[in-house]
């Protein structure tokens, strides 16, 4: 996207973006993985969730105003960007930031483009309409190991497997600039990148008003606000 590759690379360079808490780096090879609340961190990136192409159709979609829950660019540089295991945001948001009911959207925009084969977003379409539960308990500061890589709270074997027979796979390719909407209860992952080229994507979650964040269902306290905003601000 124009404009946008330099604001990327700031980011994932910047010495102070990569030492504040809202920046995750990969275990292993210690590179910027994700930059949480990155709104806050980026006049351009702000001003592109504002834009009524981006918020204007999370309000239509649900019926509301809207704020943003979460904000965060997940990078995946080429030759070692990790990937995330199956999940459904909603469950770790009823979980553990006390989210109601899945009223809320979420929306990945490309910064790079997007291939089959250098870790793209895959989904199981339909799978929305199931809510899977995750077995155990959520440790203390899970969200600091979980947002590395997620080991606790992830759907079993067989409920995946089942999913999958029933609904499918979709890869989720595009050019830069392109986006992808999905619901937030909607079962998704992606795989590593070992390809030479890099996928960056914006990753915006809007939730309705009237969807405020309560206590949390199933963990002894919230998590961070910069994980989970707990302000309503109408964007």
């Amino acid at each position: 996207m124009v404009g946008f590759s330099a604001e990327l690379d700031r980011l994932a360079t910047d010495p102070a973006v990569h030492a504040d808490e809202r920046t995750i780096t990969e275990k292993s090879s210690g590179q910027v993985r994700s930059v949480f609340e990155v709104h806050a961190l980026s006049r351009t990136i702000a001003d592109l969730i504002a834009d009524e192409r981006v918020a204007g159709r999370a309000r239509q979609i649900l019926g509301s105003e809207v704020y943003v829950h979460q904000s965060r660019i997940n990078y995946k540089p080429g030759f070692g960007g990790g990937g995330f295991y199956w999940h459904s945001d909603f469950e770790t948001w009823h979980a553990e930031d006390g989210m109601p009911s899945p009223r809320a959207v979420s929306i990945s925009i490309s910064l790079t483009d997007n291939y089959a084969h250098n870790g793209c977003l895959m989904i199981m379409p339909g799978s929305h309409k199931e809510f899977v539960a995750c077995v155990g308990e959520t440790p203390a500061d899970h969200y600091k190991d979980s947002l590395k890589e997620q080991e606790v709270g992830t759907p079993d074997q067989e409920s995946l497997t089942a999913l999958a027979d029933r609904h499918g796979i979709a890869m989720i390719t595009g050019a830069a600039g392109s986006a992808t909407l999905f619901d937030s209860n909607c079962m998704h992952g992606s795989g590593g990148n070992i390809t030479p080229y890099p996928r960056s994507n914006i990753f915006v979650v809007f939730n309705s008003v009237e969807n405020r964040l309560e206590e949390p269902f199933a963990a002894p306290a919230p998590r961070p606000r910069h994980v989970a905003a707990r302000a309503v601000a109408p964007v």
